[in-house]
């Protein structure tokens, strides 16, 4: 069952509080990007 949720947004049209599943992949896009960095310096964030 699906309910209606409020959403705030900001005034650049950002909302200020994300679900689980938005800031679930909120995260994993930061992750990835860091990632990518790490690999533009010649680290593999993949290697243990």
């Amino acid at each position: 069952m699906e309910l209606p949720w409020l959403r705030w947004w900001d005034n650049q049209g950002n909302s200020i509080l994300l679900t689980g599943e938005e800031r679930a992949q909120q995260e994993y896009q930061r992750a990835e990007r860091l990632a990518e960095k790490l690999r533009q310096m010649g680290i593999n964030p993949d290697q243990e």
